[in-house]
C-alpha cells in the first residue's frame, strides 16, 4: 500500500498585481509571510525579516499577506485594513512598519494618527476604515493562507513551500541560502 504525503504550498502564486512586494521580481528566492499585526510572534519576526532583507539584498523578494487571527487579536483585522487603506494611497510598507513598531497601540484612534503621520488623505483613510472598504482584500489573503496550510502566525513560505523551521535569524537565513544554492 502506498501513502501520499501532503506538503503545504502556496495556493495562490505571488503576483505583482495583488501582492505587497519588496525586492526585485527576478530575485532567485521569494519569502512570503502570512502575518498578523497584533501577534507578538510576528512582532518578534519583524526585525528578523528586516535583517535578512539587508543581508540578502537583491537575492530576496519579500511578500507580506494578511492573516489576522481575530479570536486572539481583536485589533488585527482593523490594523490589516489600515495597511490596505494605506496601500490604496501608495504607503503600504510605511504603514506595515508603523503597525509592527507600535503593536501595543492598534486601536482606531491610533491608526488614524499613523495615517496622519504618513501623510495619507485623512478623509479617504478614515472612510476606508469606517466603511471597511478593504475587508474583502484582507479576507482574500486570509483564505489563501487557510488553503495554503497556514494555521498560525507568522507562517513563512520559501519559493512557494512552507517553511516549518524556526524563524530565528540564522535558521531562516540558512533555509533561504539552501534554496538559493539549489536555484543557482
Amino acid at each position: 500500500m502506498s501513502t501520499s504525503q501532503w506538503e503545504p504550498a502556496l495556493s495562490i502564486p505571488v503576483s505583482d498585481e495583488r501582492d505587497h512586494i519588496q525586492g526585485p521580481p527576478d530575485a532567485p528566492v521569494t519569502l512570503v509571510e502570512y502575518g498578523d499585526y497584533e501577534c507578538p510572534y510576528c512582532g518578534a519576526a519583524y526585525p528578523i525579516i528586516k535583517e535578512i532583507q539587508a543581508r540578502m539584498g537583491d537575492r530576496l523578494r519579500f511578500v507580506f499577506r494578511n492573516f489576522p487571527i481575530t479570536t486572539s487579536h481583536p485589533h488585527s483585522q482593523q490594523a490589516a485594513e489600515a495597511a490596505e487603506a494605506a496601500s490604496a494611497q501608495g504607503k503600504f510598507w510605511e504603514m506595515h512598519d508603523t503597525l509592527y513598531e507600535n503593536q501595543e497601540h492598534l486601536q482606531e484612534q491610533d491608526l488614524l494618527v499613523y495615517g496622519g503621520r504618513l501623510g495619507l488623505q485623512a478623509d479617504r483613510f478614515t472612510a476606508d476604515l469606517s466603511q471597511h472598504i478593504h475587508f474583502e482584500r484582507v479576507r482574500e489573503d486570509f483564505m489563501s493562507g487557510v488553503r495554503s496550510g497556514v494555521n498560525g502566525t507568522p507562517t513563512f513560505f520559501i519559493n512557494g513551500r512552507r517553511h516549518d523551521g524556526s524563524y530565528e535569524t540564522e535558521t531562516l537565513l540558512g533555509a533561504l541560502e539552501r534554496v538559493l544554492s539549489q536555484e543557482t
